[in-house]
């Protein structure tokens, strides 16, 4: 029997963030996934760390692409038929956040995650050996249409208040930082204070060797067999059971196999997306990650190939993958840059775990001594998975924590 300070279940880059901050301030932590650090939901994401970030996605407000999604015919969002009764009530409070007071409220809740995400990232990748994969190009947003950039001018007006570089371009300007893509868009704004990542697997990998380094210890195992053993949580692993002090779910997708047998119902939504690699034709190339905002998909440079990623689409976690998104942006992502053939024979599938409010959760798990949760990071888990590793931690071992936690506290949904 094997006894730790602490077992992190999940190894994608918010459950290995954790494990490195604790291990970090002298605990003896263990790692446990069935799969390897970073090859889960981790894998599969525009690799743009988003200090930038104000905003949420939210609810559709135009009632035309409302329609196009109702008829599935949005590369925004796609949905299982059979599936709507399931998400009904989670889209429901999912549309009351997205009202303009509760965005505005979300925006200011996480700006103290947001605002550290790219630092907490830079000194864990000094500290890896990881800055190779760092680029610091910013990224490109596209719009097509006046009508559209319009709609971002809030955002853009608070940005600056906020202090997060932003610049507003032109055709010919964009066109200057990105001489392969086609004109085929009227406003560009390059967010330049970002830094994407060119191998999301790799860095997550290099943490947890820098884990592994000072003395943290990695297992395959399965979360589900976590149950309480006297004062300890207990977990089997392929070496054996493992008892701890303290466990951290960072399960994403697969955080209600655990809780929910445990009595704890947290409104944790899956948001299915795609990606696929492509090689470029001839010269061309990107220097940073583009969105096409207007038709909803991004192509970010990898060390793969130039990476298409979709929309999100509401199914089964674990239904057979329908990457009907991916077939429908591919036309226009190949009017806007050369892709050429693809890297891989199928898409990639990934889950993001959502909250209808779009924040994490990041505590204490309610009436679980010794529990703890950090998941919920929706399209952010690359991005936010140092800074929240870095909260939790600090919580857990009993310092001051960098920012108030109790926005991100699971007792939210409990009252």
């Amino acid at each position: 029997m094997a006894r730790m300070d602490v077992v992190v279940l999940g190894a994608g880059i918010v459950g290995t963030s954790v494990a490195l901050h604790l291990v970090k301030r002298g605990l003896a932590v263990a790692l446990i996934d069935r799969y390897g650090p970073g090859e889960a939901t981790s894998y599969g994401n525009a690799g743009i760390i988003e200090g930038n970030t104000i905003f949420p996605p939210a609810f559709p407000s135009d009632w035309r692409e409302l329609l196009r999604i109702a008829f599935k015919r949005s590369p925004q969002a796609n949905y299982h038929v059979t599936f709507l009764v399931t998400i009904a009530p989670w889209l429901i409070a999912f549309h009351a956040a997205s009202r303009a007071e509760r965005l505005m409220e979300t925006a200011q809740l996480m700006r103290p995650l947001f605002a550290r995400a790219v630092v907490e990232h830079e000194t864990l990748a000094a500290e890896a050996a990881a800055e190779r994969y760092f680029l610091r190009t910013g990224w490109l947003k596209l719009y097509r249409s006046d009508r559209s950039f319009a709609g971002v001018a809030r955002e853009l007006d608070l940005a600056t208040k906020l202090g997060i570089a932003n610049v507003p371009l032109e055709v010919e300007a964009a066109l200057a930082l990105e001489p392969s893509l086609a004109p085929l868009f009227r406003h560009a704004v390059h967010w330049t204070g970002a830094v994407s990542v060119s191998n999301p697997l790799a860095l997550t990998r290099a943490y947890a060797a820098r884990f592994t380094a000072l003395g943290g210890l990695s297992f395959s195992g399965n979360a589900r067999t976590l149950r309480r053993n006297g004062a300890h949580w207990r977990v089997e692993t392929a070496a054996g059971p493992l008892d701890a002090d303290a466990a951290v779910l960072a399960l994403g997708p697969w955080l209600p196999d655990l809780l929910d047998p445990l009595g704890i119902k947290l409104p944790l939504a899956v948001k299915r997306g795609y990606h696929r690699h492509f090689r470029p034709q001839g010269n061309a190339a990107l220097a940073r990650p583009v969105l096409d905002a207007d038709i909803g998909y991004v192509l970010a440079p990898m060390e793969q190939g130039i990476r298409l990623t979709t929309g999100v689409e509401f199914a089964p976690r674990d239904a057979k993958p329908t990457p009907a998104q991916l077939h429908r942006v591919l036309p226009a992502a190949r009017r806007l840059f050369q892709l050429g053939e693809p890297v891989e024979a199928e898409p990639w599938m990934g889950a993001r775990p959502c909250f209808p409010d779009s924040r994490p959760v990041i505590g204490r798990a309610p009436g679980q001594d010794g529990l703890w949760l950090a998941c919920g990071h929706a399209h952010w888990g690359l991005t936010l998975g140092p800074a929240s590793g870095r909260l939790i931690a600090e919580m857990i071992t009993g310092a001051e924590p960098f920012c108030d936690p109790k926005p991100y506290a699971a007792e939210r949904f409990l009252q």
